[in-house]
């Protein structure tokens, strides 16, 4: 993750990302004895003082300047076909790991029956939610924590952030990111029934709390009904 999070970061300053700077990295451990990254401090704040529309199709508008570069995986950018791609809570449920609910088992049974979508594969982020955003004067000033970091399709990190929000804002924020973000790239998303699907399946069954659980099922009710 080190690795990732110190290559998913000179990449940015690459393409000039909204997102800390690489300043030194020691992936091996042989300075400072474990492996290990250091970068750059940003202004701004994770907190959300509102849920207003303006600020949700900000939110929108910014994720979608990473979807800008297209890419193969390569070292250290693997590629990945879920949110947050070291957590699998679906194969958990399936294999008896985790306990089910009768959603969370038709959903996984529909997803695994449409396949992936093909897709051109972009810069994903991987983690994208409200405390990896980082704001100053209602404005994006970087996404951070860019440890699981990879390529895919751009709906890992939208329907990701379409997600986070509707469990912590209620069920019409994910509209207002998905507005921000066509408008910023001037056209649909492609698949969002599906990937809205994939993420609401990659969390625990029983969220953190019983409102968070409610919200996750029924933003998961969602997708299905509109998943071709």
């Amino acid at each position: 993750m080190i690795a990732t999070n110190a290559t998913a970061l000179q990449l940015a300053e690459h393409h000039d990302l909204p997102a800390p700077r690489l300043i030194a990295a020691d992936l091996a451990g042989n300075q400072s004895g474990t492996p290990a990254s250091l970068e750059t401090a940003v202004a701004g704040t994770t907190n959300w003082p509102n849920s207003s529309p303006e600020r949700l199709r900000a939110a929108g508008a910014a994720l979608a300047r990473l979807h800008t570069i297209p890419m193969a995986p390569r070292e250290h950018l693997p590629f990945r076909p879920r949110p947050i791609a070291v957590d699998d809570f679906a194969t958990d449920r399936r294999t008896g790991r985790m306990p089910t609910t009768p959603l969370l088992q038709q959903a996984d049974a529909l997803i695994r029956a449409h396949g992936l979508p093909e897709e051109p594969s972009v810069y994903l982020h991987g983690d994208v939610w409200p405390g990896n955003m980082l704001w100053s004067n209602h404005q994006v000033t970087a996404f951070i924590d860019w440890k699981t970091a990879g390529v895919g399709a751009l709906g890992v990190d939208l329907s990701e952030l379409r997600k986070q929000v509707a469990i912590t804002f209620g069920p019409q924020a994910p509209t207002e990111v998905l507005t921000g973000y066509q408008h910023a790239t001037g056209h649909p998303a492609p698949h969002v029934a599906y990937w809205d699907a994939v993420a609401a399946l990659n969390t625990p069954t029983t969220c953190w709390t019983p409102t968070a659980t409610l919200r996750r099922n029924d933003f998961l009710d969602e997708a299905l009904r509109n998943l071709p």
